[in-house]
């Protein structure tokens, strides 16, 4: 006569059954991407490390992005990232845009940046004020007319 259990087996030698994502430690998908490279096309034959690789490479990636994104929300005050704070974070961090250079964020809008000879350059004059001489027309016509009230008033 046979006992209570299963036939052939040890006595709580069942095996529970665990992803590969699982197996080495990751969130992202192990068996997905195996099956997206296979299909995809990308060569005759698949190791069984290659998705592996691919999936902890994209986690650390998504990671990193997602840091600096978290980092830009904080700084403008905001407790949810969107794409503009996606955008700050990878146009910010040299390695990130050189990687993503060619990316374009929808909704990211653009860098702020003004070029230092577009800024007036203040210089303090003679008469006790700031004068603005970036090169422009009104800069120079504002000291000329400065330097005449001054040889008026003499």
């Amino acid at each position: 006569m046979s006992s209570g259990g299963k036939s052939g087996g040890k006595a709580g030698a069942e095996h529970k059954s665990s992803s590969r994502s699982a197996r080495a430690g990751l969130q992202f998908p192990v068996g997905r991407i195996h099956r997206l490279l296979k299909k995809g096309n990308y060569a005759q034959r698949v190791g069984s490390g290659a998705p592996v690789y691919q999936a902890a490479v994209l986690e650390y990636l998504v990671a990193e992005v997602l840091e600096l994104a978290g980092n830009a929300a904080r700084d403008n005050k905001k407790s949810r990232i969107v794409p503009r704070h996606i955008q700050l974070a990878v146009r910010n961090d040299e390695e990130l845009n050189k990687l993503l250079g060619h990316v374009l964020i929808s909704q990211g809008g653009v860098i702020p940046n003004i070029l230092p000879e577009l800024l007036p350059a203040k210089v303090s004059g003679d008469v006790g004020r700031d004068v603005y001489a970036a090169g422009s027309r009104s800069g120079e016509r504002l000291a000329a007319h400065t330097r005449q009230a001054e040889v008026y008033c003499q």
